[in-house]
């Protein structure tokens, strides 16, 4: 595709999904870096669960019926603006209301005309998933800090306002002086109990727990500075009053969070909160059940596209499952009546499957990798380490300095005032604003390579990555296999174009869905072809005389090998597929090991398979090891010291993998698994923002180092200064400002490589 100027057949899609449609504006608002789509445009999707959400939103009482979903996908402005449009083009709709900060949009509609799963179908190919609306606690951190950071800013400029009188030469006998003081007092208490007392909240818990965290030099700061100037306006000691700076060094430490959390906040927006498909499963008797009430005993009925909450026995007519979530087999595999199916398959077929549950979800083997793990918050032992060390000596400094002065002068007062001025120079603004400021740029320069951080502690642990484990079949190899002669396609003639599309459009399949996307990705468009398609399990799908599956099957010829599309007894075409790596697999990888990294694969495919593909990538044999089941894979990380390592998966079955290893990465968003377990996630065809992500978090370290140097040199004029009694509330409020610039300044400076090499790579 990228001859094509698109990364993939994803974008390439929806690139002209969107201009068919219309819709171009979106292109005009949309940010300047769009993520590339999610393989979820082309997959069918199940979308019961919505139908039966608008029939009971139009079975109530009210007269225009409505419902509030999640919408996995969300980015920009131009997202919503499509989302709009794309409702207002649906028969039947009213109004929609879309909450970008929640990812969350609320439709309403005329009964009877709309059709709220043929929307969601629409936005799904514009590479938008619906689901659910999932609870929320409360409103996001960065909404909050965005209220704080404005009223903060706003108290501020009012104590500004009211300090500069005083450095502009006003005697403190002017009628107005008290005023103005008190004013600024005021606006400095507010900006202490709205923004200071979210940084010395989070301070007292870190300390209650035992903990160092960012925000206790921060609080030091806020606490010693405010108290040394209240005390200063009451005994009307200038010397002692430093309010415009408490103002704005709040300001400050709040831009700097807010920058932090708010990145990592929209990565994590783009995923559901809650997967559909798993939300209910349906009885044979037609009622529906959350998977924790199925019995043993029971019979389900399993859509196509479902997956099987708990082991069962297939009753009735043979099927056709997909293991690849659960064992890693990239075939899907073909079972019997009376066949015991296990809990994760995948029902690819076309009509739904009668089983009988074996057991309750409790015992089942998906509900164990399904489990939420409580992970321990990743320490930041360099950060520990600088806050431990500022703790002990900024306080030391203090204090040792208040004391020389009281022994040497006997003036309690002038001592006092060297201790406040200490704690007031003595800035944090490295660890308070630089150091969040560094990781939301290095947050901001991967989301333009499709990566995604969702977890801010990921920058804490990923320095300690020594070996980098990947799962096999879907995340070293696409979820579909690769068409090896696409070129086939659009020599094909219109009517059997179509018949194509329509044997393999509501298919899962992996043969099918890979045929789907070429046919998608090269402008093919659906065209009503009589008959219905019926399935032969095992051997393929059929549209009256035309003909899909296995060689031999229904064309009459003997060789064997590949898919073969056929009319009556004539062969059209032969497709060839391979499970083969990603296509930048083989180079990545080499990067990777260029970098001193030891990379591993854990698989439960067939060990043949997966010592193929370690050869195809430069492996050694030693490193590649299948046949291995969910525990297997993670008993080999606990083996092999797995706080040193990076574990890369995309199914169920490397959750327990998962909660073992030190830092974790998905490719797949849209199934409901280890999105929400993972630290990042990313987009794509590709792995290389695994690289990038490992060179962006060593620009990253090495620019903080650099700002840590510069603090270090800051603090030690400061101080001294402050130390010598020669820092007055106006040096304070001139040099707190000029080191915030510095550090900004040496924050771009250090980051500009890479947010530059983002710009060039996109």
């Amino acid at each position: 595709m990228r001859e094509s100027g698109f990364c993939c057949a994803g974008c390439s899609y929806v690139f002209r999904l969107v201009h068919e449609q219309g819709l171009e504006g979106y292109y005009r608002i949309k940010d300047d870096v769009t993520a590339p789509a999610d393989t979820a445009v082309f997959q069918p999707r199940d979308y019961s669960w919505l139908e039966t959400l608008q029939s009971e939103a139009e079975a109530t009482a009210e007269s225009i019926p409505a419902v509030t979903l999640d919408v996995q996908g969300i980015s920009c402005a131009g997202c919503v603006w499509l989302i709009e449009r794309v409702f207002q083009q649906q028969p039947g709709a009213r109004d929609i209301m879309v909450n970008a900060q929640y990812g969350t949009m609320r439709l309403r509609w005329v009964r009877g005309e709309f059709s709220a799963a043929d929307f969601a179908r629409r936005l799904q190919a514009l590479g938008y998933l619906t689901g659910p609306a999932g609870t929320r606690d409360g409103e996001p951190e960065s909404r909050g800090l965005a209220k704080r950071l404005g009223l903060c800013a706003a108290f501020a400029m009012n104590v500004m306002l009211f300090a500069f009188p005083t450095y502009f030469g006003m005697e403190p006998s002017f009628e107005y002086a008290r005023l103005f003081g008190l004013l600024a007092l005021a606006f400095g208490t507010l900006s202490v109990l709205v923004g200071g007392g979210y940084f010395i909240g989070r301070a007292v818990r870190a300390a209650r727990e035992g903990g160092l965290h960012i925000d206790q030099p921060i609080a030091i700061g806020i606490v010693g500075a405010y108290a040394g100037s209240l005390y200063g306006w009451l005994a009307h000691e200038e010397r002692f009053v430093y309010f415009d700076f408490v103002s704005a060094f709040i300001v400050l430490m709040l831009i700097g969070r807010w920058a932090q959390v708010a990145a990592v906040e929209r990565n994590r927006r783009r995923l559901l909160a809650h997967q559909p498909r798993a939300a209910r499963v349906r009885l044979a008797d037609g009622t529906e059940v959350a998977p924790e009430d199925i019995r043993a005993g029971h019979l389900l009925s399993l859509a196509a596209g479902q997956t099987l909450p708990v082991e069962s026995r297939l009753v009735g007519d043979e099927a056709t499952f997909s293991l690849a979530s659960i064992n890693g087999e990239a075939e899907p595999r073909v079972f019997r009546a009376g066949q015991r199916v296990p809990a994760g398959a995948e029902n690819v077929g076309r009509a739904a499957r009668r089983l009988e549950a074996l057991q309750p979800w409790g015992d089942s083997l998906l509900a164990r990798l399904l489990a939420p793990v409580a992970q321990a918050p990743g320490r930041h032992a360099l950060l520990e380490r600088i806050v431990r060390g500022y703790l002990i000596g900024i306080l030391a400094v203090a204090a040792l300095s208040g004391l020389a002065w009281w022994v040497a002068t006997g003036d309690a007062l002038r001592a006092g005032a060297v201790v406040t001025a200490v704690l007031v120079v003595s800035c944090p603004c490295a660890i308070g604003l630089a150091f969040p400021l560094a990781d939301e740029i290095a947050t901001v320069a991967l989301r333009r390579r499709g990566v995604f951080v969702r977890d801010d502690s990921l920058w804490a642990r990923l320095g300690r990555v020594r070996k980098i484990v990947f799962d096999k079949t879907g995340t070293l190899t696409l979820e579909t296999p690769v068409l090896r002669n696409p070129e086939v396609l659009p020599a094909l003639a219109a009517g059997d174009r179509a018949a194509l599309f329509a044997l393999v459009r509501d298919s899962l399949h992996p043969m099918a869905q890979s045929l789907l996307e070429n046919l998608l990705a090269s402008g093919a468009q659906s065209e009503p072809v009589a008959g219905a398609v019926q399935e032969v399990i095992g051997a393929g799908v059929e549209l009256g005389p035309w003909s899909l599956g296995r060689a031999g099957w229904r064309a009459g010829e003997t060789a064997a090998g590949g898919t073969v599309f056929a009319h009556a007894s004539r062969v059209i075409a032969r497709f060839e597929f391979a499970d083969t790596a990603r296509s930048d697999a083989r180079a990545e990888i080499a990067a990777l090991q260029a970098r001193g990294l030891r990379v591993h694969i854990l698989s439960g495919d067939a060990p043949a398979k997966v010592a193929a593909l370690a050869q195809d990538l430069g492996l050694a044999p030693a490193d590649a090891r299948g046949g291995l089941s969910p525990e297997a894979k993670a008993d080999w990380l606990e083996a092999h010291d797995e706080r040193a390592a990076l574990m890369l998966g995309d199914g169920a079955n490397d959750s327990l993998a998962f909660d073992r290893a030190l830092c974790r990465g998905t490719p797949v968003v849209h199934r409901g698994v280890l999105e929400n377990k993972a630290d990042f996630y990313w987009l794509g065809r590709g792995v290389g923002g695994i690289r990038a992500l490992l060179e962006i978090d060593v620009v990253r370290r090495r620019t903080q180092r650099a700002i840590l140097v510069f603090s270090v040199a800051y603090n030690l004029l400061a101080v001294g200064l402050a130390v010598a009694g020669r820092m007055n509330p106006l040096l304070a409020a001139v040099l707190m400002p000029v080191n915030s610039l510095l550090t900004l300044a040496l924050v771009s400076y250090g980051m500009r490589r890479v947010l530059a090499r983002t710009r060039a790579t996109h």
